[in-house]
């Protein structure tokens, strides 16, 4: 029974960090797309925020907060969020900056 018990706590770790993994993939293509469309240069992106819970859609996943930074003219550096629900984006901010 404890060896039962054992295969499924790292089962449920092993799937854990595969969806974390996942999240962040997904985190990267989003802010990719967002500089492409701003005409900017990606810099980085990190998560600020991370919790498990249940999303909009009633089903059991992690709510994300990804900050990106960009630059517009390769000397200023500005910051973007994006808000996202396990892979899916569900909002962006992106403050004002120079073309």
């Amino acid at each position: 029974m404890a060896s039962l018990w054992t295969f499924i706590i790292i089962g449920s770790v092993i799937y854990l960090f595969w969806l974390n993994r996942k999240v962040a993939e997904a985190a990267n293509a989003h802010a990719k797309r967002q500089s492409d469309q701003l005409q900017v240069q990606l810099m980085s992106v990190a998560c600020t925020k991370r919790r498990f819970g249940l999303l909009k859609s009633g089903k059991p996943g992690i709510k994300s907060e990804f900050i990106f930074e960009f630059s517009s003219d390769g000397e200023s550096v500005y910051q973007g969020v994006l808000f996202m629900e396990n892979e899916m984006l569900k909002s962006v901010l992106v403050p004002p900056h120079k073309i």
